[in-house]
């Protein structure tokens, strides 16, 4: 796998095989009403793709949600990818998302803490691939800042960013449209998840 930044080497080498440790397949009963709310808002949804899927957790949330759907994924990190890949009826790629190519389309195109992890100067490449394999819903559920800024992450630098990546996308292509948007609090009393916003996107 060859690297054009240093955001993917940090992700797909150790690094990333300790996040897998950290972290699994965590707080699905979260996943799973978080995706219950976003799937209210679209409508004729049968096949997804997610963009850095780690282990495929939201896959499986979302899974039970959609049992007749087609699921695809994207993982740069090999022992992550091992996982993802055991997943019944899942088609998983072992390709960081700045070199991946397909011609297939997909209802949902998602990333779930990813696009904070790239490079910014990248981060173009990221919006136009999943405007470009999108044929209906956008879904970016990331790390909101109204201005870019950049974040230490577990003592290391350049490796997480902050930005409006949902406002971004609107600017860039203005035949989209906000559908919907939420936040997710890590004191919630029901379904607790990390602090994290995301946003809906239709074309």
């Amino acid at each position: 796998m060859i690297f054009s930044t240093e955001q993917e080497e940090f992700w797909a080498q150790n690094f990333g095989d300790e996040y897998v440790k950290r972290n699994g397949y965590s707080k699905m009963p979260s996943r799973m009403a978080r995706f219950l709310r976003v799937l209210e808002l679209t409508r004729g949804v049968n096949s997804f793709l997610e963009l850095g899927a780690n282990v495929g957790s939201n896959i499986v949330a979302l899974k039970p949600l959609k049992p007749s759907a087609k699921f695809a994924a994207v993982e740069i990190n090999k022992t992550a990818f091992e996982l993802l890949s055991k997943i019944e009826g899942i088609e998983a790629v072992n390709e960081s998302i700045l070199n991946f190519k397909t011609d297939e389309k997909f209802d949902f195109v998602f990333t779930s803490g990813v696009l904070i992890h790239i490079n910014p100067e990248r981060l173009a490449d990221v919006y136009n691939l999943m405007y470009t394999i999108s044929t209906k819903y956008i879904w970016i559920c990331e790390y909101y800042n109204p201005v870019p800024v950049e974040v230490e992450y577990r003592g290391e630098h350049g490796k997480l960013f902050k930005r409006d990546f949902a406002g971004e996308m609107l600017d860039m292509y203005p035949s989209l449209e906000l559908v919907g948007y939420g936040f997710d609090y890590h004191r919630d009393n029901n379904f607790p998840v990390g602090d994290s916003t995301w946003f809906l996107l239709k074309k």
